[in-house]
């Protein structure tokens, strides 16, 4: 899922307040799937949930129809990185899952993604999906007026660094708005300086995806659900963050939170 836009756009107040709810949707469903994912649980029943929380929200899923997506949510466990379609398959003990979603509230845009534990993971798994989650919030603490994409890139890859995960390239971020991806591309790497300028008024969804062995991914026959090519694990961690002149501001989260210049410490979304 590239950006569709090439145009990088500016919003207005009134547009984050949109984005506001629609990233407040996302994280409900992210809190009823998170309930949700126990085992015994298939994909398609983590899919009805969201869309039942979406028609509470009065939203519309960004993902459903988009380019023939057949889905509410993307649903990727264990060695699937993104674009899971939901299917038949049901959660076990010791699996990890992503939830990535999408909300649309009066035309303007809301995506974050996590991944949750099912039951008890081992301690490098559970690093796995800690590093993650750090190196999101080390990019999100980056996005601010003036600051380069390259610097947000270099603080996620420098997380995943000291453990020797692949880290993602051929699946980064994206800018958001009235369309779910627009310009400018958000690497999950980068150097310090270097790239495209953020200025206040844009907005971005930042997400890391690391894989405990190599970064190369293969697509399935589906043409949507991409796997890691070792069949290792794979984590995947997302935001929707506004630029704005007193700091990065997450919009995917039950209340919009105003980031410092260092990451916030874990657990901010936490894992189960």
């Amino acid at each position: 899922m590239n950006a569709d836009a090439r145009i990088v756009t500016k919003k207005r107040p009134e547009d984050f307040e949109k984005m506001t709810v629609a990233g407040a949707c996302v994280a409900a469903i992210h809190a009823a799937t998170r309930e949700a994912a126990v085992p015994g649980t298939s994909m398609r029943e983590l899919d009805a949930i969201s869309a039942e929380v979406l028609r509470e929200w009065n939203c519309r899923s960004s993902f459903l129809g988009y380019h023939g997506f057949p889905a509410t949510i993307c649903a990727s466990p264990n060695s699937v990185i993104v674009h899971g379609i939901p299917d038949g398959y049901k959660l076990r003990e010791g699996d990890i899952v992503s939830i990535d979603a999408g909300a649309i509230y009066e035309g303007w845009h809301g995506d974050a993604a996590y991944t949750v534990a099912v039951g008890t993971v081992s301690d490098e798994v559970a690093k796995l999906l800690e590093v993650t989650e750090q190196a999101l919030w080390n990019g999100i603490a980056k996005s601010r007026n003036g600051a380069r994409l390259g610097d947000v890139g270099h603080a996620i890859e420098q997380t995943a660094a000291p453990h020797g995960y692949g880290v993602v390239r051929d699946y980064i971020g994206h800018g958001i708005g009235r369309n779910m991806h627009e310009a400018p591309n958000v690497p999950n790497y980068g150097k310090p300086g270097k790239g495209f300028k953020l200025k206040t008024g844009m907005a971005i969804a930042i997400e890391p995806m690391f894989n405990l062995g190599t970064d190369q991914s293969n697509v399935l026959d589906d043409g949507w659900t991409v796997v890691t090519q070792d069949g290792k694990l794979s984590a995947h961690f997302e935001h929707t963050v506004a630029v704005t002149a007193d700091g990065p501001k997450v919009l995917t989260l039950p209340e919009p939170l105003l980031v410092g210049e260092t990451a916030p410490a874990l657990p901010v979304v936490g894992s189960q």
